[in-house]
């Protein structure tokens, strides 16, 4: 039995001790997906996420086999992050997340790099639509971004 054939769990985050694991999964993540992303970016946002991105946004964690595959981070009906490990791309993860942020959660909306072409297929493949674009991204860097929302 191979561990992506065991079943998925989509739970809430234990808490700060588990943010260096989705910590090491926001990596894996990055480096597979964001290659348009300068590595002094990269390095300024994984400093960041433990003591200010993570205890911001209300974390549910994809588990498979008791490892934690991926996670996302939602606030107000708003997704803030989903990031899945490498390894794990590709097998649901992502959907299961996107699935029970959506039924369980209240996300209707998600912003997107507008390079991560993969992410926004993604969105866009489980019924969201883009309303609106910003030229640079939240911290005012020239990361542009799609706006999209799930249609009510």
């Amino acid at each position: 039995m191979h561990d992506h054939d065991a079943p998925l769990t989509i739970r809430p985050a234990r808490g700060p001790e588990e943010y260096r694991a989705l910590a090491e999964i926001w990596g894996s993540a990055v480096r597979a997906t964001h290659d348009f992303l300068a590595e002094d970016d990269f390095v300024r946002i994984r400093e960041n996420l433990v003591p200010a991105y993570f205890p911001a946004v209300e974390l549910l964690v994809a588990e498979r086999a008791g490892r934690p595959v991926g996670f996302a981070g939602i606030a107000e009906g708003s997704l803030e992050m989903l990031f899945v490990s490498d390894e794990a791309r590709g097998q649901g993860v992502g959907s299961a997340l996107l699935a029970e942020a959506v039924s369980a959660h209240g996300v209707t909306v998600v912003d997107v790099n507008e390079q991560n072409e993969g992410a926004h297929g993604f969105y866009l493949r489980h019924g969201f639509v883009e309303v609106g674009r910003s030229e640079l991204d939240g911290d005012g860097r020239p990361y542009p971004i799609l706006h999209l929302q799930r249609p009510a």
